[in-house]
């Protein structure tokens, strides 16, 4: 009988190289779906086998699906600008629905979906939000939530009309090692550990370990209900007592100025202009500021409850993300 094989996409990701690491842990034998221009840095030393293709191509995505029992969608692009929102939906909404249909024909058994609590509803009066908290798509802010909340509806969709084997995970903010990009957060960490963020706009956010999410899609996999859906998050916290934590961490001063959002209004069109004509990345844009507004505080509790998922505390994620980063990147910390 041959041996079973689990297909992972993104696994040269920060989060996907975690999970692939929890897969192996577990007994997995793995095939990472990868890009030919994909860093496969991440995943150097894993026992694994490749299968090089894009989310835009049938063919390869058909053939990296070839043999394979179980599937962890974990790709995305994750940018909070971009110059063509249109390519992102491309990417993430029908490069899933594809993957998904696909999967479904190649008789795949069992498909874990990796969404973001960007897909939810944000906390209100306070309150953390839930997987059951309503949420409509003109409550939602940005064109990588936008797509990522078309992307699990029409996961949701070929759950009920297509009878897809698959179980949907929503991470919060993960930080933690292996962030070699970094992600958004991971930059904002590295800033503020380097003392290169004398300023910031309060708001609220959920703090996870990023191995704890690899725990969790795992979690899911093997105890998660088909259609369900599973918030996979950590500690809610201010971003300033995070910039306080990060401080405390590498023993430097906290940023003490705190900004409206209204201020940074002009400096985030400029930035967006300056960003479409010379191609930089914008660090803030009015997008940003509007979502600054809203606490995006989660509760894992179901996921604690059905799965036995246990996140760690978020001064042990923002400690091990340091900690890797000054490995990784120590040049930035010479100052």
């Amino acid at each position: 009988m041959a041996e079973e094989i689990t297909l992972i996409t993104g696994a040269t990701g920060f989060v996907g190289s975690a999970v692939a690491r929890v897969l192996l842990e577990r007994g997995h034998k793995l095939r990472l779906f990868v890009r030919h221009t994909s860093d496969r840095s991440n995943v150097a030393d894993l026992p694994v086998e490749f299968a090089v293709g894009d989310l835009s191509d049938q063919a390869s995505m058909e053939a990296a699906l070839e043999g394979v029992s179980y599937l962890f969608h974990v790709a995305a692009d994750y940018r909070l600008w971009v110059p063509d929102p249109d390519a992102m939906m491309r990417a993430n909404v029908e490069g899933t629905r594809q993957l998904m249909l696909a999967a479904k024909k190649a008789g795949v058994k069992r498909v874990v979906y990796c969404s973001s609590v960007a897909a939810l509803a944000t906390a209100r009066n306070g309150v953390p939000a839930t997987e059951s908290s309503p949420v409509t798509e003109d409550q939602i802010v940005g064109a990588y939530k936008r797509s990522k909340y078309r992307a699990e509806q029409e996961v949701l969709r070929l759950v009920r009309e297509e009878g897809l084997p698959a179980v949907i995970v929503n991470p919060s903010t993960p930080v933690g090692p292996r962030d070699i990009k970094p992600t958004p957060t991971g930059q904002m960490i590295l800033d503020a550990a380097t003392g290169r963020m004398p300023a910031y706009v309060e708001t609220g956010l959920n703090i996870v370990h990023v191995d704890d999410v690899a725990e969790g899609h795992v979690l899911a996999f093997e105890r998660g209900t088909i259609g369900e859906k599973y918030i996979l998050g950590g500690e809610n916290i201010m971003l300033g007592d995070l910039f306080g934590m990060v401080a405390e961490i590498v023993h430097r001063k906290p940023p003490r100025i705190q900004l409206k959002q209204s201020w940074l209004y002009p400096v985030a069109c400029v930035s967006e202009l300056l960003a479409r004509s010379c191609g930089i990345e914008p660090r803030v844009t009015r997008e940003m500021l509007v979502m600054s507004k809203k606490l995006m505080f989660f509760s894992s509790e179901k996921a604690e409850r059905e799965l036995g998922y246990r996140p760690r505390a978020a001064r042990q994620a923002l400690t091990d993300a340091i900690a890797w980063f000054k490995a990784h990147k120590s040049g930035q910390f010479s100052a």
